[in-house]
């Protein structure tokens, strides 16, 4: 080992350029993110070559003085916080102050900029980390960065540049999650001299939503449930994709924290419990959501690209996340705010549902009461029919009357039956057009819900195990087994603490009789330690009334009469979660008279 020595600026500045600058569309974050906290309202930013040859950033923002450009590329040199109380406030979307020292040490660097009210621009090169002095120069109010030939005096890290292509779509998905961020702000993006992007500035949430759908995709707004909820000094915004319009891959997943995007596993272990019972395995929710709240109650401060954060109550803000998603999800019963807006032409702007309302529990009514007779289930049914008893819920349903209403406006959201095809699908007519249901699905989905409903409102029967179980934790869990034993005694699963790292189970769920009981608790205490909670007893029980609801609810192939497919329509719509079935399936679809005369080019 050599002795201790300080190291030279320009070497500082290299390494720190190192955990900044990962690649050209890191260089792009920084620099937009300081358009934006000039308050920038139009940013245009310029790439050649993937970002290897060029890259220019203009804003309008605020500008810099002359007497400030030198220090605007010095290091750990910002206007943005000023002191410790400053630190644990960030309202900014940087802070570091090292992001144009780092960067103007692996490239050629320029920078123009006019502050607002003075009569003049100023600019300042830096080549190699060598800083040039300001010169005059012509340029309109707000700031121009230009970036040419990154990492040529670190031929390492040019290395690991990927192909231009590449490096380019890095951009392009930077600059639309920084347009998801800002909707207020106009951005624009080209490529070897052509454009590319064009964000107009949204004025109003249906210009907002509009740039949603640009980013993606234009069938997002007609599929997507709008969120609106404060409470606990959290306030949640967005929309959420509906769980029959999931995705193979989590590419359409875009999370805020006071404007900043970030990737947290405490937000995505929430938003997956959220969907846990409603998204097909293997599927991903498509979702922009915006969480604010107190810059004290989180801690930006803990990544040098600031991808990730800290908050201060993370049990208090999973919950809130977790709670508010589930209501959200739970509110979407078929017919009821999924339908397609009057005006077709409209429907991509202004086709997502309204801010969610508590639910009543019941089902709606229109005027005329139903005659209340009963879809009684066949022999197959026997398992579900024993169950149902065991919690005193009937699985049958009530039946509506098979006339249609007179006028559209007495007509339910889902309509009234009108046929049954190839004894699978059931047709109704609604005020919309024509309405085709999965009748199996759809009734599994009612069935589950039941199900889930007399679990809840009976007194959850556990079994003593014959032979207590010891099994190994870590020292965190059985300290998590010990606090939270009154909260898993109501699940049916008593654990106590027999040692610093060990842990007794002595009674399971007696639905879960059968399990891998040493997992099943393990994955439990898991969960507890990680996140305060743990929802692992209640999934495991909602898989297996799944598929006691699937077996036991009405089959493809068996023929139903005009009241038991009304009945059919009118629990569905009375019913949480109804939209899909409990794999994440849709349960129904419109066509409406638009959509069908289209079909048969009418009015052609």
């Amino acid at each position: 080992m050599t002795a201790i020595r300080l190291l030279p600026p320009a070497l500082i500045n290299q390494i720190a350029a190192g955990e900044v600058i990962e690649r050209p569309s890191s260089v792009v974050k920084e620099l937009v993110e300081n358009s934006l906290d000039a308050g920038a309202r139009r940013i245009e930013v310029d790439i050649e070559a993937g970002g290897a040859r060029l890259i220019r950033v203009r804003d309008d923002g605020g500008g810099i003085p002359v007497d400030e450009l030198p220090l605007a590329v010095a290091s750990h040199a910002t206007s943005k916080i000023g002191s410790f109380d400053d630190l644990e406030h960030v309202a900014s979307m940087g802070f570091r102050g090292e992001a144009l020292a780092s960067v103007s040490s692996v490239s050629r660097f320029a920078l123009t900029s006019r502050a607002s009210g003075e009569d003049a621009a100023f600019r300042i090169e830096v080549d190699g980390g060598k800083l040039q002095a300001a010169r005059p120069a012509q340029h309109p109010q707000g700031t121009s960065v230009e970036i040419r030939d990154l990492f040529y005096n670190v031929p390492a890290r040019r290395k690991f540049m990927r192909a231009e292509r590449t490096e380019f779509a890095h951009i392009d998905d930077l600059l639309k999650s920084l347009a998801l961020a800002r909707d207020g702000v106009e951005f624009r993006l080209s490529h070897n001299g052509k454009p590319v992007r064009i964000w107009k500035a949204a004025s109003d949430e249906r210009a907002a939503l509009q740039r949603v759908a640009e980013v993606l995709g234009e069938e997002f707004p007609a599929q997507s449930l709008r969120i609106d909820h404060a409470a606990a000094g959290l306030h949640l915004s967005g929309w959420v994709g509906l769980p029959t319009a999931s995705r193979a891959q989590a590419d359409s997943q875009y999370f805020y924290v006071n404007g900043r995007l970030v990737r947290d596993r405490i937000v995505a272990h929430a938003v997956r419990q959220a969907y846990a019972d409603v998204l097909f395995h293997g599927r991903h929710a498509a979702f922009v959501l915006y969480l604010q709240l107190d810059p004290a109650g989180v801690d930006v401060n803990v990544h040098p690209a600031k991808h990730e954060v800290r908050f201060r109550e993370q049990r208090l803000v999973h919950d809130f996340l977790f709670r508010t998603l589930h209501e959200a999800l739970a509110q979407t019963r078929a017919g009821l705010g999924t339908l397609p807006v009057a005006e077709p032409e409209l429907a991509t702007a202004t086709g997502y549902a309204s801010p969610v309302t508590p639910s009543t529990g019941s089902a709606p009514a229109w005027p005329g009461q139903f005659s209340q007779s009963r879809l009684s289930l066949g022999v197959r049914d026997a398992p579900l029919a024993g169950y149902a008893a065991l919690l005193g819920e009937s699985p049958s349903m009530p039946a509506a009357p098979s006339m249609p209403a007179a006028d559209d406006s007495e007509t339910p959201p889902l309509g009234f039956a009108i046929a049954q095809l190839k004894s699978i699908f059931v047709l109704a007519e609604n005020a919309h057009g024509l309405v085709l249901v999965d009748m199996h699905a759809a009734h599994e989905r009612i069935t589950y819900e039941k199900l889930k409903s007399g679990r809840a409102s009976s007194n959850l029967r556990s079994q003593m195990l014959l032979v207590p179980l010891s099994i190994a934790v870590s020292a965190k869990e059985a300290a998590a087994a010990e606090e939270h034993a009154d909260a898993l005694a109501e699940w049916g699963l008593e654990l106590s603490r027999s040692g610093p790292s060990t842990v007794v189970v002595r009674r399971i769920p007696a639905l879960l009789e059968g399990a891998d009981v040493g997992q099943l608790s393990r994955d439990v205490l898991s969960e507890l330690a990680q996140h305060g909670s743990s929802r692992r007893l209640q999934e495991l029980e909602n898989e297996l009334l799944s598929t006691m609801a699937c077996h036991g609810s009405v089959r493809a192939g068996r023929r139903l009469t005009l009241p038991e497919m009304n009945a059919l329509l009118r629990e569905m719509e009375a019913t949480e979660r109804s939209g899909q079935c409990n794999h994440g399936r849709p349960t129904w679809t419109q066509l409406s008279l638009a959509e069908l005369d289209k079909l048969f080019m009418r009015g052609r």
